[in-house]
């Protein structure tokens, strides 16, 4: 049985459509290499900017996930360039420790290698 590599559209298409739906770690777990790597504007409390391989990634979403309660979600895309595509994500949260609710928005771009995201960087305001 042949498998056909998705294109960097599909890739696009179906993050965005599995995040549209707050379902981030599915789209982390079907669409990333094992090889990630992914590159904040800013380190989250005692972590690096950077997380390397999908364990990282996905160990970055979950502490995400335990310290802030997501109200409402907003991705506008994808914009793709060959293989590159750009998302655009608004996001009203609180986070948890704080107790502190606010709006924020990014700018995420994404690399396709051979049918998988193999980098991600995220830009916004500190």
């Amino acid at each position: 049985m042949t498998t056909q590599t998705l294109t960097t559209q599909e890739i696009a298409d179906g993050l965005v459509g599995l995040c549209s739906q707050g379902k981030f770690e599915e789209a982390t777990k079907k669409y990333y290499s094992p090889d990630i790597v992914s590159v904040e504007a800013g380190a989250p409390p005692g972590q690096s900017r950077e997380s390397k391989g999908l364990a990282a990634v996905i160990a970055k979403g979950e502490w995400w996930v335990a310290n802030h309660d997501v109200h409402a979600v907003k991705v506008e895309g994808p914009l793709v360039a060959g293989s590159h595509f750009a998302v655009v994500f608004k996001l009203d949260v609180t986070f948890k420790p704080e107790r502190k609710r606010f709006q924020m928005e990014e700018v995420a771009v994404y690399k396709v290698n051979d049918g998988q995201i193999v980098y991600e960087e995220f830009f916004y305001n500190m």
